[in-house]
């Protein structure tokens, strides 16, 4: 199902908070108050969270200029997220844009979470506290 406006910005705060607590998890912490990026072995990445009933992450064109790797959160069971690693250039090879009619039209690319999985470097699991988001 497509996103309107309102799930849209909320799918944005879950993804904002969920990767903040995956950072945490993983002993790293966001570049500025307003980024799912990170830096992890000392490489510009960025954590993209999934719920379970999700099938695609996605990146923006100006984010994948910057960031070296991509990281899938995906959500299997609650507070329960597998992570698996795919570079820019594996993300740009796999990338559709956006349907979106919205601001993200022409700005965001789209990639299929089986993929990831498929082809990703599985980094393991994060278990989460707190209320669901």
């Amino acid at each position: 199902m497509p996103q309107d406006r309102e799930s849209g910005a909320k799918a944005n705060i879950y993804g904002r908070e969920t990767a903040r607590k995956i950072m945490a998890k993983l002993g790293t912490q966001p570049i500025d108050g307003n980024t799912n990026e990170c830096y992890m072995e000392d490489r510009l990445v960025a954590i993209k969270c999934a719920h379970m009933a999700t099938n695609d992450i996605g990146v923006s064109y100006r984010m994948l200029k910057r960031i070296e790797a991509v990281i899938g959160a995906f959500e299997v069971a609650p507070h329960i997220y597998e992570l698996y690693e795919i570079s820019t250039k594996f993300f740009r090879a796999n990338m559709r844009p956006t349907r979106s009619k919205g601001p993200a039209a022409g700005k965001v690319g789209l990639v299929r979470k089986a993929i990831v999985i498929d082809k990703g470097k599985a980094l393991g699991t994060v278990k989460l506290t707190g209320k669901a988001t």
